[in-house]
């Protein structure tokens, strides 16, 4: 899964779903979260060298939130982490 920066959430969404297939609405707990990383990204707080990154995991329909190195793309950290991810997506029916 390829890690973007919010203003380019947009196009790697639609990028990494087929043309048939609708993207879902964001729900208004999304809309808060793309918020709120918007606000601390717009705050420093994570030094010069990370943001943070809003992604939807569409194997787990989940909210995933990424602390990312702006000249690396290596994810420092992440929340679900992708192992509760996957066992996510196994509970549901996933592979």
């Amino acid at each position: 899964m390829n890690i973007s920066s919010l203003s380019s959430l947009s196009s790697h969404l639609s990028a990494s779903t087929e043309a048939s297939e609708p993207k879902p609405p964001l729900g208004e707990d999304q809309k808060a979260v793309i918020q709120a990383v918007k606000a601390v990204n717009a705050s420093g707080i994570l030094g010069e060298e990370n943001e943070l990154t809003f992604i939807i995991d569409r194997m787990a329909n989940t909210a995933v939130v990424r602390s990312v190195n702006k000249k690396t793309g290596a994810v420092v950290q992440q929340i679900p982490s992708e192992q509760v991810l996957r066992m996510a997506d196994k509970s549901s029916g996933g592979n």
